[in-house]
């Protein structure tokens, strides 16, 4: 999702979209400043080191996709209905290997990008095509590691009705209307949890509240549209696509609403909103 705070490409490439700017009041926007600043530096200096980034945020939340699918299908085995608590708690870990890898998350620049346009930090076409190579390359990454994932052992030969099957089924039967809501919360979430973040010194505390505040959505079963690209893979690969109702129109309908309402969210509802909050002649900082 985000460029490490110790690690800076700034001096690799002068930028104009760099170029000094008043001292931010705020200690939040200071922080998404200089990791805006990253991004679009190591954007600038190397395409394939920030495509690589971007594939590495799925690679991890295949993983943790993979986790919680297989401690869900063991779990209801022992005790039926509980797959959706070990889901979500194990659901909760992509994120925070995402964060400390410092991975490119595109639901997460999607608040970045918003903000660094509003805030006059970059140009529109540029903040266009980083969350684009980012959104591509989440995709590319999210196919090619789940397809790995379902060649090993917890996902040969999985009975039909498994919690893997219905739950993906499930979410290609939902409406319009419910994706799109349900990826509004999803991204106020995630935005939440990397906000958070940003604020807090303390590793373990991080880990802790970012465990906590995803496993709402994970439990809640809202869309967050890169998590639906390993997830719809994985479950294809698994059940060699014999998924009830998984078509390609039924994944597109479900990838399109998750990816606008996730822009709502991450990007209008916390981005803009607290960008909105810190733009004010008061002594007011968040």
């Amino acid at each position: 999702m985000d460029i490490p705070q110790d690690r800076s490409y700034e001096a690799d490439v002068p930028s104009v979209e760099a170029k000094e700017a008043p001292a931010e009041k705020s200690p939040l926007f200071q922080k998404i400043d200089e990791a805006l600043m990253n991004k679009v530096a190591l954007f600038n200096n190397s395409y394939a080191r920030y495509a690589a980034q971007a594939m590495l945020a799925t690679l991890f939340l295949t993983l943790g996709t993979a986790a919680a699918f297989g401690t869900a299908l063991e779990a209801e085995k022992i005790a039926p209905g509980s797959g959706k608590f070990t889901f979500a708690f194990m659901f909760s870990w992509s994120l925070v290997m995402i964060i400390f890898m410092g991975a490119e998350l595109g639901t997460s620049n999607m608040l970045f990008m918003t903000v660094g346009v509003y805030r006059k930090k970059l140009k529109f076409s540029k903040a266009a095509k980083i969350l684009g190579t980012t959104l591509l390359f989440n995709l590319i990454g999210g196919i090619l590691f789940a397809y790995m994932i379902s060649l090993t052992g917890p996902f040969q030969d999985l009975p039909a009705g498994n919690y893997l099957f219905t739950g993906i089924a499930g979410k290609l039967g939902k409406s319009s209307l419910q994706i799109f809501v349900e990826a509004i919360f999803a991204n106020v979430i995630v935005n939440t949890a990397f906000t958070i973040n940003l604020r807090m010194k303390d590793d373990g505390g991080k880990v802790m509240a970012i465990i906590f505040v995803i496993f709402i959505f994970a439990f809640l079963g809202y869309e967050h549209v890169i998590a639906n690209f390993p997830a719809f893979s994985l479950a294809f690969f698994a059940s060699n696509g014999a998924i009830t109702g998984m078509t390609l129109g039924s994944i597109l309908h479900n990838l399109f609403f998750a990816l606008i309402g996730n822009y709502v969210g991450g990007a209008l509802i916390i981005g803009m909103t607290y960008a909105w909050l810190n733009r004010t002649k008061t002594s007011y900082v968040d």
